[in-house]
């Protein structure tokens, strides 16, 4: 963090302010189980199902928040982003439903899914480079040229504060829960889950689960100082991106551990789900599931949550 930045203030107060605010323009998405699943790990499982959000994924919480919140003098001028697909697609869902123009920049590989999804919503897509260089770069641009207000993809209060109200709505399904586990790229969902598990339960354990093929998180969190993402390798695309400031300070302040998982377990736990829970879970939205295949001993006895962060899957390029 510089030196001219404030420490973040998400506080379980925003994150109840911004599940009000959002109310309506998201689903509540159900805790789903399975007997088989339990037994197979030796834990018994809660599967926040946020795959069937709209858009297909948790985004559309931190996205709706932000564009919801917005002064209609800034608003009136657009919102813009850069993404890679989920939180693109959210910020245009988000706009559309305020009645506003979105510029989405998404790097040239982006999944074809998720490139349709965005266009679908009506937004302008801008390509770039698949660079977090070139998309910053090209948002800069793209600011300049339109005016319009910038919503980051996690690097964002609102958008952390909208990306817990997950937590609230896990522990009032499920009140005793003893550990959370969600996946972390950027750290919004994470440090927004961290924040309000924390504040509602302080002995429940929030435990982020990283590819280790772009583990930048998890040398974070044990350095104690915020790495760079170089060169990600994993079919994780949600999880490429680098871990946000903001989201890093709370993630050291609120989360207990980050463990990083195989691209082997990736596939083992989206299949599972695939065939067992009859869920279409993207390889993002697998990750935490491979926590605890590939963790086993954290978890098992105990009752977990896992987080299901999308569904955005292309079906032309299965992992399989």
């Amino acid at each position: 963090m510089t030196a001219d930045q404030q420490p973040p203030t998400v506080t379980l107060a925003a994150i109840e302010a911004a599940h009000a605010r959002i109310a309506g323009a998201v689903h509540e998405t159900p805790v789903l189980t399975s007997r088989l699943l339990d037994a197979h790990t030796g834990a018994s499982l809660f599967f926040k199902g946020e795959h069937l959000q709209r858009t297909g994924a948790f985004k559309a919480r931190g996205a709706s928040n932000a564009v919801l919140g917005l002064p209609e003098a800034e608003a009136i001028r657009g919102v813009a982003t850069h993404s890679s697909g989920n939180h693109g697609a959210a910020l245009a869902l988000a706009a559309a439903r305020r009645g506003i123009p979105a510029w989405i920049v998404m790097p040239e590989n982006a999944p074809a899914v998720k490139r349709a999804a965005v266009a679908g919503y009506g937004a302008t897509i801008v390509d770039c480079a698949p660079t977090l260089t070139a998309r910053e770069e090209t948002l800069a641009e793209v600011v300049a040229a339109h005016g319009a207000h910038v919503v980051h993809p996690y690097d964002d209060e609102r958008v952390i504060a909208g990306q817990g109200t997950v937590a609230l709505e896990l522990l009032r399904a499920v009140p005793d829960l003893a550990v959370i586990a969600a996946p972390v790229g950027g750290g919004g969902l994470l440090a927004g889950i961290a924040v309000a598990a924390k504040a509602l339960r302080p002995s429940i354990e929030v435990i982020g689960v990283e590819p280790a093929g772009a583990d930048d998180a998890f040398r974070s969190f044990g350095l104690g100082e915020l790495q760079p993402q170089t060169s990600p390798q994993t079919i994780a695309d949600g999880l490429r991106t680098g871990l946000g400031v903001r989201n890093f300070a709370l993630i050291q302040r609120f989360v207990d551990t980050i463990v990083t998982v195989s691209e082997e377990a990736i596939v083992d736990a989206m299949r599972l789900q695939w065939t067992r829970m009859k869920a279409v879970v993207e390889p993002s939205g697998a990750v935490p599931f491979a926590g605890v295949l590939e963790h086993g001993e954290r978890f098992r006895g105990r009752r977990c949550a896992i987080v299901v962060s999308g569904g955005n899957v292309d079906l032309d390029r299965l992992p399989w």
